[in-house]
């Protein structure tokens, strides 16, 4: 699985974001795409130590599925997520673009950026997992609005 932290990786990930307009629509899931911008956003919030998120109940299993998240696997369509990243509400896709560019932009210069050591569902994560897991999930977010 390809790492936030690899400048190709990095390169794509934008190359892809400027490819999403606000019209762009959703091959599945229920938002638009001002609102899975906002939703990456504040999941790459987490790591870099601006967003705190409580542990789940479930966290104790958590760990077991943790390879799941890093492997080379995508993820599945619809796949659950923690209620602080639903968004359901009217979002401005400009503003959102940017907020994303802003939440990616930390995490560019490498593991060091990794504050948060716990994932509040998967447990002990390293930066490389964390790494894994951003882009993973970027990827699966822009798969679903076919860029």
């Amino acid at each position: 699985m390809k790492s936030i932290f690899e400048p190709d990786a990095q390169k794509e990930i934008m190359e892809r974001l400027n490819k999403l307009t606000p019209q762009t629509p959703a091959q599945w899931g229920k938002m638009n795409a001002a609102q899975m911008l906002a939703h990456c956003t504040l999941t790459m919030q987490v790591p870099v130590g601006d967003l705190a998120v409580k542990p789940t109940f479930f966290r104790y299993i958590g760990r077991f599925f943790k390879s799941m998240a890093t492997n080379d696997k995508p993820f599945s369509k619809n796949s659950p997520t923690a209620a602080e990243f639903v968004i359901s509400d009217g979002r401005d896709f400009n503003k959102e673009r940017s907020n994303f560019t802003v939440a990616f932009n930390k995490l560019i210069p490498g593991e060091h950026t990794i504050k948060i050591s716990n994932h509040s569902f998967f447990g002990l994560m390293t930066p490389l997992e964390w790494g894994k897991l951003m882009y993973k999930h970027a990827d699966h977010h822009f798969k679903q609005f076919g860029v």
